[in-house]
């Protein structure tokens, strides 16, 4: 059993082969129609509605329009490894809380979190890391990897 994000126990979700499929037609097409995504699984667009909203309520998928920051005006995007010498989910939560922050997952071996960013410039970068984040307490140290070019990025990993 996973916690989520207030440490309360989470209770992870069964999926019937219906809810699986659904996730699967919005994996390949996040627009496609209530009413398209029925015909395939045999039921009404209003039950494809309703299993939709529940699955987006109980955590098992979002729907975002997902965007390429350089095209928006972000110029540098990068990764963070980040050294910690206090509470890791304390400091994670307030490391997720940073505006550029898209991304944070504690893990095993060097680092004890990894951070993605998108910034508006190196100086914009240069700022996040050093005045703010090596400022967080428990922070021990960071290693910062820019991205030069992004050659694949997929959400569409299926269902087990």
């Amino acid at each position: 059993m996973n916690n989520d994000r207030d440490g309360a126990p989470r209770v992870r979700v069964q999926l019937d082969e219906v809810s699986k499929e659904i996730i699967n037609q919005l994996q390949q097409d996040g627009r496609r129609s209530y009413s398209a995504i029925g015909k395939v699984v045999g039921l009404s667009e209003a039950a494809v509605r309703q299993r939709v909203q529940r699955l987006i309520e109980s955590g098992v998928m979002q729907i975002v329009a997902v965007t390429d920051p350089i095209e928006l005006g972000f110029a540098r995007q990068a990764m963070i490894g980040i050294r910690l010498s206090g509470p890791v989910l304390q400091i994670a939560d307030t490391i997720s809380a940073l505006p550029e922050v898209d991304y944070v997952v504690v893990t095993s071996g060097p680092y004890d979190l990894l951070v993605e960013a998108v910034c508006e410039s190196d100086e914009h970068l240069l700022e996040l890391v050093s005045d703010r984040i090596r400022n967080i307490e428990g922070v021990a140290g960071t290693e910062t990897f820019m991205y030069l070019k992004l050659v694949k990025q997929t959400y569409s990993w299926g269902v087990r």
